[in-house]
């Protein structure tokens, strides 16, 4: 089959080739000229006398050949459209035969290059193809009203892109048909015309600019309308007494409000409960300052290796968790409505309620604003488990109020937050056995990634058990028991404290917005269009109530554009930039990831070359005894450009930083290669992977013949 096609390429090519060629070589050039339709315009006259439908077929035929062809002389064509068959008939026949002509081109370009083009530059043409899905019928419309832009080159570029054939058809039949009318009139004057420059004067071509710019212009009229249609029943202030109001005070919250105040606009937080939001008070400060004193203990005990002679060491539980808050404590200000309050923006402790599109009430106080960003954030989700809420349990909320270690300690999930704690926890004492009713860990990274990470976990005897699903709890004279199936069998696991860490859920309830029509989508999350609108153009929603990414620094990059869009929407918008987004999971050793990783790109149907170089070989690992993991990097085959990375190992959280340049900025291996990483250091890690890569794409043939080139110099 896929020879069949080659070789219908082939064809196809050849008779293009040949096509082109007979076209030149009888001279077809000297007839699409403008003197020669003066000349011959008698000669026309009298055949369309005698025979007007045999002309109208072969000057059509004619036509199409030429603009399928993409030879030169469609504008020629047209103008003699008018001069022998008239303005009505004649812009009848050029529309149809154009448009005929530019499919044929369309699907000529389709069948020999789309599939090559999607391909070799998939991941670049990810935005353009999403783009022309949505709204490739008014991108085209605008290019075919502009005749400044060659119509050889959108027939020919489009043909790359999803559009329909259909589509292309009859958006190009309504966008040519002015530029055709104009042509084909001038053509009714022929023999005024001294040059094509004449037929289209300065304000005609301006005409056909501003002509152009009208899909534009009718998609904010669209726009414009929905938006009515949408606020008819709320009454719109006269005038209001904020710019923005922000809802929720975690990560996407604070950076809103923080480019609202910068920018001189009057902006007003509110936060029900802790500034920080759940990253600083129950997430990524105190689990990490959990992970690194445990990490320091797993260290110590490790001293023999470096040739230490320590005490035997141990955690003091109720410190190890004193310190914890002191981290916590130590962040805060940074958070704090003392800080906020000085940059301007207004504070408000209170439980916030959005009773129209600009109205928000806080504890009974109404403020209007012209627009509102929710980023309330997310809950741990607790699954219905029978017993499991008569047993008690802790989540990441309430963990922190722990001062005993507990002795047998079950963890309810193996992704990120229950894989570190999982980890962080049997390293400071306890019995710990993980449950995940997937078949393996870290279920979004490489199987390979898995794996590696269910072993670090086991030899810090953490008793990991994948494909098991919890049924039930079980309290019997204080005896805790988790109930799961696995297969056919049942397993029944003790434990002192359990703690749920199988993800999290959008705090998407209780502002009033569900009497607004705003509602939560298949995901759980607000539903926003690409600029973070809801519904109402004017509220955006950012973080993890937005999605698709629950990470605290996407949220604070989802807040850019949320804070821009709010105050500046109505100049300029941005479709929010998802092609760079990295995440590490904490354990030991870490594990991060930027862009695609083999598992996605399988999935996608994308082609990629897999690089990998293993940190055992490098020397600073070595040195500092942490010689285990890899970098694994995707890239376009035959390219050095980079479609995603994986790192394993040690502070590969920082390493990782450089591949997530090179993918945002599109830098190469090549570059990360020919730049200077310090010696010894575990960056090199990221340069000897490039290097893997450029070992790989060595040019054979030339290394033979400078092999023989040195022989030969030998003497």
């Amino acid at each position: 089959m896929k020879i069949n096609k080659i070789v219908a390429r082939l064809a196809l090519i050849a008779l293009i080739a040949a096509s082109i060629g007979l076209f030149f070589l009888a001279g077809g050039e000297n007839y699409l000229s403008l003197g020669q339709l003066q000349e011959r315009q008698d000669d026309f006259r009298d055949l369309k006398a005698s025979h007007p439908l045999l002309l109208a077929l072969e000057f059509g035929a004619i036509y199409v050949a030429i603009t399928g062809l993409t030879l030169p002389g469609a504008a020629l064509m047209t103008l003699a459209a008018g001069a022998i068959f008239g303005l009505v008939e004649g812009t009848i026949i050029a529309s149809i035969a154009s448009t005929l002509g530019a499919t044929l081109a369309f699907l000529a370009s389709r069948f020999l290059l789309r599939d090559f083009v999607q391909k070799k530059f998939s991941s670049r043409l990810y935005a353009v193809n999403q783009g022309m899905k949505k709204d490739g019928p008014f991108y085209l419309l605008t290019l075919r009203l502009v005749p400044a832009f060659p119509f050889f080159l959108v027939n020919l570029l489009t043909a790359l892109t999803p559009i329909s054939t259909l589509t292309f058809f009859w958006v190009s039949q309504i966008g040519m048909l002015p530029g055709t009318i104009v042509y084909v009139n001038a053509g009714t004057q022929l023999a005024k015309l001294h040059s094509l420059s004449g037929v289209v004067s300065p304000s005609v071509l301006g005409a056909f600019i501003l002509l152009g710019l009208f899909p534009l212009v009718a998609r904010r009229i669209e726009r414009g309308i929905k938006a009515n249609r949408i606020y008819s029943k709320w009454p719109k202030p006269k005038r209001f007494e904020r710019n923005v109001v922000v809802i929720g005070a975690g990560s996407a919250g604070l950076v809103s409000a923080y480019i609202a105040s910068a920018v001189k606009a009057k902006v007003t937080l509110i936060e029900k409960h802790l500034m920080g939001g759940d990253c600083l008070n129950y997430g990524c400060v105190p689990s990490k300052a959990l992970i690194r004193s445990s990490r320091i203990l797993a260290q110590a005990k490790r001293a023999e290796e470096f040739g230490l002679s320590i005490p035997k060491a141990h955690a003091d539980f109720a410190k190890v968790m004193e310190r914890v808050q002191r981290c916590v404590a130590a962040v805060a200000p940074h958070d704090s409505v003392k800080r906020y309050t000085e940059l301007g923006v207004d504070v408000r402790a209170g439980t916030a309620r959005i009773t129209s599109p600009w109205t928000v009430e806080v504890d009974g106080e109404v403020i209007t604003t012209r627009s509102i960003i929710i980023a309330a954030g997310a809950e741990p989700f607790v699954p219905p488990i029978p017993g499991l809420s008569e047993a008690g349990y802790l989540t990441s909320e309430n963990l922190w109020v722990l001062r005993t270690l507990p002795r047998r300690l079950l963890v309810l999930g193996g992704g990120s937050i229950g894989c570190e704690l999982s980890q962080a926890f049997a390293r400071l004492g306890s019995e710990v056995t993980q449950v995940e009713v997937a078949d393996r860990l870290l279920l979004r990274e490489d199987p390979d990634v898995s794996s590696f990470v269910r072993e670090r976990l086991e030899n810090d005897g953490v008793k990991v058990h994948t494909a098991h699903a919890a049924t039930s709890v079980e309290c019997n004279n204080g005896q805790k028991l988790l109930h799961c199936t696995s297969g056919d069998s049942h397993v029944s696991l003790e434990f002192d404290e359990i703690l749920v860490a199988i993800g999290r859920r959008p705090r998407i309830s209780g502002y009033g917005l569900e009497e607004m029509g705003i509602t939560g989508g298949g995901s759980g999350t607000f539903q926003t269009n690409e600029y973070l609108e809801t519904l109402y153009p004017n509220i955006y929603a950012c973080g993890d109530v937005a999605g698709p990414y629950q990470l605290t620094h996407v949220a604070a990059h989802q807040a850019w554009y949320a804070a821009v869009h709010a105050l500046f929407g109505q100049l300029r918008r941005f479709r929010v930039d998802y092609s760079a987004i990295p995440a590490v999971t904490f354990v030991d050793p870490e594990v991060a990831r930027v862009g695609l990783n083999e598992s996605e790109a399988e999935k996608q149907g994308v082609k990629y070359e897999l690089t990998r170089y293993g940190i055992d070989d490098l020397d600073r690992a070595i040195v500092d005894g942490d010689q285990h993991g890899w970098v694994k990097v995707l890239t376009v085959p035959g390219s050095d450009r980079i479609l995603g990375a994986t790192i394993v190992g040690e502070s590969a959280g920082e390493l990782l930083v450089e591949f997530t340049l090179a993918i945002r900025n599109r830098i190469g291996l090549n570059k990360i290669l020919g730049t200077i990483h310090a010696y010894p250091t575990l960056a090199e890690a990221n340069k000897y992977a490039a290097g893997v890569w450029k070992k790989a794409h060595a040019p054979q043939n030339v290394l033979r013949w400078l092999e023989r080139y040195h022989n030969w110099r030998l003497g």
